[in-house]
């Protein structure tokens, strides 16, 4: 075996890569915006990989990936945790479940926490196809790593980037909640459906239309664009809709800065029931606290409405006109999130949580957007290489 110098050249879909006492620890927010907005939330969620790659070419028939995770556990609640996928031309071919590292577990009735560290994690794939390949390590959706050190039986050497390039922004259900696996998030089983590079901006709790996550967009290069906005704007309950609909047409108009003419899809939200007619704030039902499964409930008034808060169908209806009255640009496209997930899927699939899909459901998320967006006639056909 051999020691494998990673470098930022060996990842994908990471916006930075700081150097740490361990290894390397990959961004999705460059330093200026941890430096300026260094909000708990958003800096937990931007340090999770989600759709982060570790790619290269090599003859190696034995991988370890050696990394030191770090994570939130919730007392009394059974999440699962992260994993490194493998995948060889392509073709999905290892899963491996993290242990260890570093855990931070709070109490979800009293917000009380305990940090306890722990050891480094060795994922181990053996057995590999024969030959020269193109192999992707992808790292955990729903946890922090820091690379601390790739050995294998041969090079593996860092290859430059190919395909098109598709930057997506959005939630928690975007960064990949509920989903058990990094491919298995629907923006990944998307693009491998339609041969996109994945350059995923979905942050838990975070998606709120902030302008430095649109210049961030502005900033990088990406062959089409998608922004799915809402759930997060209705659950933190953080602006009416006067402000809301300024907002997104600022969010639009700083990315078209940087992206005059890249294909550019707004994606309003799936069903989720407890918010479609219901404003937040978004609350964890205290009836589920000991059980198995938390569960997430509405807390405000459907009477609210009518002083601007925010439904999730007023979002749907919000996004539509805004796309409407920018007619003039012809590379914006409008998605109703409903053809993702409508009230009949939630009838056959429902969310577990009242909030976040499962993994099948992820899976059918990620193949209805594939076939809508990487479709002949779907907006990012002309530069999707299919």
């Amino acid at each position: 075996m051999i020691s494998i110098p990673l470098t930022p050249a060996h990842l994908r879909g990471a916006q930075e890569v700081e150097s740490t006492s361990r290894g390397l620890r990959p961004h999705r927010l460059p330093a200026w915006v941890r430096t300026q907005f260094p909000d708990p939330q958003l800096m937990m969620m931007e340090a999770q990989p989600s759709g982060i790659r570790v790619v290269g070419k090599t003859s190696a028939g034995h991988l370890e990936l050696v990394t030191h995770p770090t994570r939130l556990a919730y007392r009394g609640v059974d999440r699962p945790r992260g994993q490194v996928d493998l995948t060889s031309n392509g073709i999905l071919i290892g899963s491996d479940v993290l242990s260890g590292g570093d855990v931070t577990e709070v109490d979800p009735q009293t917000g009380s926490s305990t940090f306890r560290s722990g050891v480094a994690h060795v994922s181990v794939f053996a057995d590999l196809p024969e030959g020269d390949k193109l192999i992707e390590l992808w790292l955990p959706h729903n946890e922090s790593v820091e690379l601390v050190e790739l050995r294998a039986d041969a090079p593996v050497a860092a290859v430059a980037p190919a395909g098109p390039v598709w930057l997506h922004h959005g939630s928690s259900i975007s960064q990949g909640s509920n989903s058990s696996t990094p491919t298995g998030i629907w923006p990944a089983v998307a693009a491998r459906a339609g041969g996109a590079q994945l350059h995923n901006l979905g942050f838990g709790g975070s998606a709120l239309a902030d302008p430095f996550v649109a210049r961030v967009i502005r900033d990088t290069p990406a062959d089409f664009i998608s922004v799915k906005l809402g759930i997060n704007l209705v659950n933190l309950d953080v602006m009416r809709m006067r402000a809301f609909e300024s907002a997104v047409h600022g969010f639009l108009d700083t990315i078209r800065d940087g992206h005059p003419g890249t294909p550019l899809l707004l994606v309003s939200p799936i069903f989720c029931g407890i918010h479609e007619d219901t404003p937040g704030p978004g609350a964890i039902d205290p009836a589920s606290f000991g059980t198995d499964q938390i569960r997430f409930m509405a807390t405000g008034e459907e009477a609210d409405t009518a002083q601007g808060r925010l439904t999730l169908r007023t979002i749907r209806a919000c996004l539509a006109s805004i796309v409407e009255r920018r007619s003039e640009d012809e590379n914006l496209h409008f998605l109703d999130g409903l053809h993702l997930y409508g009230q009949d899927d939630a009838t056959k699939h429902p969310l577990p949580d009242a909030l976040h899909p499962d993994m099948a459901t992820h899976e059918m998320i990620g193949e209805r957007f594939a076939a809508y967006a990487f479709s002949p006639l779907g907006p990012f056909a002309r530069r999707s290489g299919s």
